[in-house]
């Protein structure tokens, strides 16, 4: 024994109790862990000290306008190297990841070095093409759906779905196709911090930068989003500006407010979190990470996490209809989301919270412990069939439809899989048959008789306030107006735009009036 601790050097023989009271440590730990996986995530932060964002902003640049008034015109541009867009184009239609691009931007005369830029959209860029060819389509006949909205393997087209010949998309009645040779055409997300952490402009860490779609306005996505505001729902700031990529000019382009760590400070203390186009309503048990294809906390990061929208989930999907009638005000601002139900269908928008797109944000009010729900992406709004009533499904779907006007099932749909899921189907669960996803709390809330009262009440309210009361086309005359004052503004066509616009908000109060 003497012989062999003499081999041992003499460092570690002098500190033999440290060396061993490590080993002991290690041991213990294995004896209680054993080789199970510690997933880190943070856990719920129940304290009223918890702050509204944890997020530092370093500066806040003021510019020389208020981004969104309306009142004033705007111009916007954006320099970037052309390597790296095309190596972002070579990404997005390889696998559909949208990557930022390092640019400088200019927003009414202040020069803003090091933005991050990149597409933005899922179903407008559909119809994308570069050098000619849209993304790739698969070999199965079902195509390449937008991100996020792939379908779970096995899943089969619908019986009699046939793709469009020669694998290209027609634009889905949007107008032009758009190009990835024209930049100052495609809808752009511009992050102000991507590159240069903690920065932001006017409070705002993100800008969405709508399409240009042929000589479109995009007067129905502005209307839209100011009709939302006008109901007293939270909504997003708008405005139009001329938009120019590298020199080349475009027709003005709508600005949108982002939904990001600023807009969430405004909206109080809580937490934001947006619902993603790849997930959907499911309870998927406690691990908070079987929910990142599902939802994106905004704020709060590290501070607070996705423990109240799982404790929703939950509960919606295994309350009885008795629970549900008596607990949902508990949980839900129900007033609130009577009134946002009410205007997707004033709105005509079928691309809400149960569309194919997931586009909701979830506000979770930290005082009350109540959540709302925050209408978002309203580009495919007021393009429906107007004559649609207060209880019928909105969709895509011709004037002559009759079936948009009836409730009846519409294309690509068989009966019974509209409303609540079908036997065998979980509650919550997407719909991968006729591009509609549904959506548990929705579609509960409007089979609950007495839920059903208050979206009757606060349908009628906003009918007459918005419609009947001339809001939404005064809101129109400003839209139109906003767009003049901008260079490139297309005059004449927006005018055109506009007149058929009145004619669906006056077809809309007329259909709703009874």
């Amino acid at each position: 024994m003497a012989r062999l601790r003499h081999r041992i050097p003499v460092r570690l023989r002098h500190h033999w109790k440290l060396v061993a009271t490590c080993v002991a440590f290690l041991a213990a730990c294995y004896g209680v862990f054993g080789s199970g996986t510690v997933r880190p995530y943070v856990t719920s932060v129940r304290t009223a000290s918890a702050g509204a964002s944890a997020d530092v902003v370093v500066r806040d640049l003021a510019g020389s306008k208020e981004l969104f008034d309306a009142a004033t015109p705007h111009e916007v541009a954006l320099t970037f190297r052309g390597e790296g867009y095309q190596d972002m184009l070579a990404e997005y239609f390889k696998d559909g990841d949208k990557k930022y691009v390092e640019a400088d931007l200019t927003i009414d005369g202040t020069t803003i070095p090091s933005v991050g830029i990149r597409l933005k959209g899922n179903s407008t860029l559909h119809a994308l093409t570069w050098k000619g060819e849209t993304r790739p389509r698969d070999t199965s006949g079902r195509g390449n759906p937008p991100e996020g909205l792939r379908p779970p393997d096995g899943a089969e087209p619908p019986a009699g779905f046939k793709p469009p010949a020669g694998g290209q998309r027609q634009g889905r009645g949007r107008g032009a196709a758009l190009k990835a040779e024209e930049p100052e055409n495609l809808p752009w997300l511009i992050s102000f911090d991507e590159f240069v952490e903690g920065r932001r402009y006017q409070g705002h860490s993100q800008l969405a930068v709508r399409p240009s779609l042929g000589a479109s306005a995009l007067l129905h996505e502005a209307v839209a989003i100011a009709l939302v505001g006008a109901a007293g729902e939270p909504s997003q700031r708008s405005a139009y500006a001329s938009f120019s990529v590298n020199g080349r000019a475009s027709a003005p382009r709508l600005l949108v407010e982002y939904l990001d760590e600023g807009y969430a400070e405004r909206l109080g203390d809580g937490v934001l979190y947006k619902s993603l186009a790849s997930g959907s309503f499911t309870y998927k048990g406690e691990d908070q990470t079987a929910y990142v294809d599902d939802f994106k906390q905004v704020n709060q990061v590290g501070r607070r996490d996705l423990q109240p929208v799982i404790d929703l989930i939950r509960w919606v999907e295994q309350a009885s209809a008795e629970e549900f009638a008596s607990g949902l005000a508990e949980r839900l601002d129900v007033t609130s989301f009577a009134r946002y139900a009410a205007l997707q269908n004033i709105l005509l928008n079928h691309d809400d919270m149960a569309g194919p797109g997931n586009n909701y944000y979830l506000w979770y009010d930290v005082g009350t412990k109540k959540f709302r729900v925050i209408s978002w992406d309203l580009n495919l709004a007021l393009k429906g069939d107007a004559t649609a009533g207060r209880d019928d499904a909105i969709g895509r779907r011709s004037p002559g439809d009759r079936g948009a006007r009836a409730g009846l099932p519409g294309q690509g749909e068989q009966a019974g899989q509209q409303g609540r899921p079908t036997a065998g189907q979980q509650p919550g669960a997407r719909r991968a048959t006729g591009g509609r996803a549904g959506h548990a709390l929705k579609e509960r809330f409007l089979e609950d008789a007495g839920f059903k009262k208050l979206y009757e009440r606060e349908h009628a309210a906003l009918t007459r306030d918005l419609l009947a009361g001339g809001t939404a086309t005064a809101l129109l005359d400003q839209a139109l107006e906003a767009y003049g004052l901008n260079a490139g503004a297309d005059t004449a066509k927006a005018a055109e735009e506009a007149a058929d616009l009145r004619a669906t908000l006056e077809t809309r109060a007329e259909a709703l009036a009874g």
